[in-house]
């Protein structure tokens, strides 16, 4: 089904009220409330294990809540074709012997419903969306072939190829180069350029300042949610890493940011 058929125009793209998740005994989130605006690009920070990934996979309707409500205008995620998700690479079996266009191809798949063959037009989109990430020329290599920058664009292909108007992308810029990032990065201008909501998990805060429309810090709990200047002040980012923040510098600005254990197990849940 398409995904217009579920739209409340009137609605947020994205709104998030008095979310809670648990794990057993584990909370991974508590109380989260907020909304976004369409075409916005948000990046969402925090420690390790304090429930981003869990926040993108609500999101994206692949994971229930335990309390409080989601809706992508209007509706529950579920409901929708329209919500594009960008994994951790280290989530993905990247040895499947997949070519890089049936990876966009995926894409397709909710539009082209059931036990229907791609047409020209899907394949089609699934061209357009490589010519605008620059792989076509190398659709048909195994996904394992690419380079960890051309991996994230794969998937940011399917997303264009599915006619994503909300985009979750679980950390894109870890572990790759400067020249990758900044691709990626651009790639994120030409999405928010055809009013796509982006939103972006990173570890690294100066880059979150720097391009970025609204900051969410996150430890569980909504720490704070706004400009960089609002977010990205040492008192406030102390309530979220503690120990593990670094202030560098005679204003007090925070430059980098330890960030390399993981407490409560997020990546074994999400």
């Amino acid at each position: 089904m398409y995904p217009h058929a579920h739209h409340l125009p009137s609605q947020p793209i994205l709104d998030v009220q008095h979310l809670t998740v648990r794990y057993g005994d584990h909370i991974a989130l508590e109380d989260v409330t907020f909304h976004l605006h369409a075409g916005e690009r948000v990046a969402v920070v925090g420690p390790n294990g304090a429930g981003k990934s869990t926040l993108f996979k609500v999101v994206a309707g692949v994971l229930t809540p335990t309390e409080g409500t989601v809706t992508v205008l209007g509706t529950r995620p579920v409901t929708h074709t329209c919500i594009g998700y960008v994994p951790q690479r280290n989530q993905v079996d990247w040895n499947f012997p997949v070519s890089v266009a049936d990876v966009v191809m995926m894409g397709r798949s909710a539009r082209m419903g059931a036990f229907r063959s791609p047409s020209r037009a899907d394949w089609n989109f699934v061209h357009g969306a490589l010519e605008t990430v620059e792989l076509n020329d190398l659709h048909m290599r195994q996904i394992s072939e690419l380079s960890g920058g051309q991996q994230q664009r794969m998937f940011i292909a399917r997303a264009l190829a599915q006619e994503a108007e909300l985009m979750l992308m679980d950390e894109p810029l870890s572990g790759l180069d400067q020249p990758a990032q900044e691709g990626i990065l651009k790639l994120l201008d030409a999405l928010q350029a055809q009013k796509v909501t982006v939103m972006v998990a990173t570890h690294d805060l100066d880059q979150a300042g720097k391009h970025f429309d609204r900051i969410m810090l996150l430890n569980h709990r909504l720490l704070a949610f706004g400009p960089s200047n609002e977010v990205l002040k040492s008192d406030i980012l102390l309530q979220a890493y503690g120990g593990r923040l670094r202030v560098i510098g005679a204003d007090g600005n925070l430059l980098a940011v330890d960030d390399t254990c993981c407490d409560d197990g997020e990546h074994n849940h999400a």
